[in-house]
């Protein structure tokens, strides 16, 4: 009987761990505009239209022989500095993914774009609760995303059915 119960938690516990990693959202930053400073996109208007969490990824695309992303600080984000930056990005398709709580600080390294709006501030915050609904595809804009995210779900729902089915032919 023990064996059973056992059994029975560590499903349970697959099944959850599946579906949070399903849970993962990418956000195209800037939408179909992408990261550019053209003033196109209002981005701190579009980061505050979104719910981040740990775990979801930042794509930012852009003309890499016009544009950069450099992580930074507070400080830095405010004063439109990038001389010391947390991280670079420089290929023009550069995916970020937020691995904690707080706030992450982007800005474009080239010569006033900062200045002229290329720079995000992103609040990674905790779930308001696990039975919360997943990201709608509104704000995944890259079909991809979301082919990747439900093949990602389907697959761990796919395991813990064949795990069910194994573990009940070795329980009796």
């Amino acid at each position: 009987m023990a064996f059973d119960k056992s059994m029975v938690i560590f499903f349970l516990i697959f099944m959850a761990f599946c579906r949070g990693v399903s849970m993962a959202a990418v956000y195209q930053v800037g939408d179909s505009a992408g990261w550019t400073s053209m003033g196109q996109v209002d981005y701190q208007e579009w980061a505050a239209s979104k719910n981040f969490h740990v775990g979801d990824t930042l794509v930012f695309n852009y003309n890499s022989q016009f544009h950069n992303v450099k992580q930074v600080t507070q400080q830095g984000f405010e004063a439109c500095n990038a001389t010391s930056p947390i991280a670079t990005y420089t290929n023009g398709y550069d995916t970020v993914t937020l691995e904690k709580l707080g706030h992450f600080y982007f800005i474009c390294g080239y010569p006033g774009h900062c200045q002229a709006g290329q720079q995000i501030d992103i609040l990674v915050s905790s779930p308001t609760s696990s039975l919360s609904p997943s990201p709608s595809t509104d704000q995944t804009t890259e079909p991809s995303a979301a082919s990747s995210l439900y093949f990602s779900y389907n697959l761990c729902w796919t395991l813990g059915v064949l795990l069910a089915f194994c573990l009940s032919g070795f329980a009796y």
